[in-house]
């Protein structure tokens, strides 16, 4: 029966029936969540401490976060398995921001533009019906597909100056492979958990090749309570409407994941009340996270995959992932210890499980019907906002202001939700060919 609850959203299962599943999914996210906070962190500030409280205090905001999507109080939260993590979205806006007026000014625009999009969720039922069944199908594909690229790369060794070379490539395929007969080999449950037997896969493998590099534990903290206003805050009003525009963007990924694992995992479409609480969380989490100098918190799209091919849903399971991003918070040796696992099998996960957003996004677009008005929007949509961003034509942006290039100029999702969501809008309802096809 326990076993069977894990595929449900509700049903009792044990912390520790529910713990190596929830591990799983913190596994797959762990180092990603970190990185934005230190990259934009990186800009402005040359103090190690600094950085280490507000990776600290990313763990602990994305447990926060997550916790309150799995248990939904009034209109905050979806009920939904949902992992957060700090936003890569917002990357390039926020680092312009950190080096224009320095870290205060994001922890400010961060505040607004959450406050914003949590009031933007709490309003749903008056503005969800523009987002129709195939511009959130055209948005979970373009997800999908946007993150292949970074599943590559990651799988090549990320950014390491020896990017390509042996040692990478065969830890991230060890990683692959053993996912795979984990999957031929075993039943039930236990199937489920095919992404931690590949990590703990390719960990070994990486470890052989001696690439496993463990920080200096003698000068972290055991424990440490999250870190209040790290920065003072500073509110100026063009960081606050670049990133303003931004937080609609992430709301829309947002509701695009919420929509894959509705469809994708519970074979049912995403309600109302679900799109109110995911975005409630999206905006409110994320000022709660700028009070704490942590970025926006959204949704994480490889968590979706992970969820839609596991099929464990039951929110147990994702309140124990949440316990354990805020326990690596608390004791940060060991969230350390985690960030050692090498990018080439983060890269080796990512590949088995971005596909699946990319399958689920296809269908969707079935399930929305392959009429003529729907394949015009699906397929323009998804092809400027794939042909628009590619390093090939990264210069087709410069006659645009700075505010749209950083909008749409490496941002897949922004330019697909834009283009679909415009031609819904614009498109005549009644383009069917009414002629019969020739045969």
């Amino acid at each position: 029966m326990a076993e069977n609850n894990l595929m449900k959203l509700t049903g009792k299962v044990s912390p520790l029936k529910a713990f190596p599943f929830a591990l799983q999914q913190v596994l797959a996210m762990f180092v990603t969540n970190l990185v934005p906070i230190w990259t934009i962190a990186a800009l402005c500030t040359d103090s190690a401490e600094k950085t280490l409280v507000l990776g600290q205090n990313a763990l602990i905001i994305a447990g926060i976060a997550t916790f309150i999507q799995s248990t939904p109080l009034w209109k905050f939260g979806s009920g939904l398995p949902i992992y957060m993590g700090v936003s890569f979205t917002f990357l390039i806006p926020l680092s312009n921001i950190a080096v224009t007026y320095g870290y205060g000014a994001v922890m400010g625009s961060v505040i607004a533009g959450g406050i914003f999009e949590g009031i933007l969720g709490l309003s749903a039922q008056y503005w969800k019906k523009i987002i129709a069944p195939i511009v959130a199908a055209s948005v979970v594909t373009g997800i999908g597909l946007s993150l292949l690229g970074t599943a590559a790369r990651s799988f090549g060794g990320g950014y390491a100056e020896d990017f390509g070379s042996v040692h990478y490539l065969v830890a991230g395929t060890v990683t692959i492979i053993a996912c795979i007969l984990w999957q031929i080999h075993t039943r039930g449950s236990k199937r489920q958990l095919s992404i931690l037997i590949g990590l703990v896969a390719g960990y070994i493998t990486s470890a052989l090749f001696g690439q496993i590099h463990f920080p200096d534990f003698s000068s972290i903290k055991w424990f440490a309570f999250p870190t209040i206003l790290p920065f003072k805050p500073e509110f100026h009003l063009d960081s606050i409407l670049t990133v303003l525009v931004i937080y609609l963007v992430s709301a829309t990924e947002t509701i695009g994941d919420a929509s894959a694992i509705a469809r994708g995992a519970l074979k049912r479409p995403v309600n109302s009340k679900e799109i109110t609480g995911v975005l409630t969380v999206d905006g409110f989490g994320s000022a709660l996270g700028g009070v704490f100098g942590v970025p926006p918190v959204t949704s994480y799209s490889e968590n979706v995959g992970l969820t839609i091919m596991t099929g464990v849903v039951n929110r147990n399971v994702a309140r124990i992932g949440a316990g354990i991003l805020i326990f690596c918070g608390l004791f940060p040796p060991i969230g350390f210890f985690l960030q050692t696992i090498p990018s080439s099998v983060i890269g080796g996960v990512l590949l088995v499980v971005v596909g699946q957003i990319v399958v689920s996004g296809c269908q969707m677009i079935s399930d929305a019907g392959f009429t003529v008005r729907n394949k015009l929007i699906a397929s323009l949509s998804l092809a400027t906002g794939i042909g628009f961003t590619t390093s090939s034509v990264v210069g087709i942006w410069d006659s645009f202001p700075v505010i749209v290039q950083s909008i749409f100029g490496q941002n897949v999702v922004a330019i697909i939700f834009f283009v679909a969501l415009l031609l819904n809008l614009v498109l005549p309802k009644n383009m069917e060919d009414k002629t019969p096809e020739k045969k």
